[in-house]
């Protein structure tokens, strides 16, 4: 197979009719990395800039057909993992996943709402943390995902972020190749530092916090320009400094698009779109 052959990247997520976020997210963020996107949904919602009204939940055999599916067909380069809503689907892509074995894969863990609601029932995220932290190259939560995860307070300082990302680093695969990427975007502070522990050591992301309402779905746009950068390059802390990069950009050229009425999407094609 040819170097220069474009990668493909499949995302593992739920549906967001408005486009921000999900897999209509994912899709365009892959897409703007130069990769060729695909999407197994996990879930379908209602929802637009203003908020969620609906969520219907895909059975879990099926979401496993349309991995299963996917990977009997096409190379896959890398998966991003985000919104999986029930301890079965976590465990059927789980399952799917250890069957096949791509050789990167990004779990977002989508399990507390900007509100601070929780989107995952106990024993998802017991499931999530026994089956699927495991499989992760990379781990991207936020603050209060990963309190969640280590059941403890969230962080509230760089040096509680520090102790945090090593502890969640250990939930990892065994063989101590997984990689963290502790967003620092809840710190009451005037910048957005990210951290990235791997087994070579830490690297703080700094970035100027940019003043736009126009931030809905960032989180599903970092993992999947990180999945797909991980698809390009194979390295850790080159790809996590590319998306981080990219979805600075996405931000700040977020307010000129013109979508909804509440906190609007990115700007996922910024270096595209003249």
């Amino acid at each position: 197979m040819s170097a220069t052959r474009i990668k493909n990247v499949l995302s593992i997520a739920g549906s967001d009719p408005s486009g921000g976020a999900g897999i209509q997210a994912d899709l365009k963020a892959i897409a703007a990395q130069g990769c060729y996107a695909m999407a197994a949904v996990t879930a379908l919602t209602a929802q637009n800039t203003r908020g969620v009204t609906g969520v219907r939940l895909v059975e879990p055999d099926f979401v496993a057909a349309q991995i299963d599916a996917i990977f009997a067909d096409i190379r896959v380069d890398a998966v991003k993992i985000g919104m999986l809503g029930s301890a079965d689907i976590v465990a059927a892509v789980a399952a799917a996943l250890a069957r096949h074995r791509p050789p990167h894969v990004v779990l977002d863990p989508v399990m507390v709402a900007k509100g601070g609601d929780r989107l995952l029932a106990d024993a998802a995220v017991a499931m999530l943390k026994d089956r699927l932290l495991p499989l992760a190259t990379v781990l991207t939560p936020n603050l209060p995902e990963a309190a969640v995860l280590l059941e403890c307070p969230e962080p509230e300082t760089r040096d509680a972020m520090l102790a945090t990302a090593k502890a969640l680093r250990g939930l990892g695969p065994a063989d101590g190749s997984g990689a963290v990427l502790l967003k620092g975007g809840h710190l009451p502070a005037t910048d957005s530092p990210d951290l990235l522990v791997t087994a070579d050591g830490e690297h703080w992301l700094e970035t100027e916090r940019i003043a736009t309402k126009n931030t809905h779905g960032t989180g599903c746009t970092l993992s999947s320009a990180l999945a797909a950068r991980l698809a390009a390059t194979a390295d850790v802390r080159a790809a996590t400094e590319q998306a981080k990069r990219y979805v600075a950009g996405a931000i700040a050229a977020a307010d000129s698009l013109d979508v909804g009425q509440g906190h609007g999407p990115t700007h996922h094609f910024h270096a595209l779109w003249r």
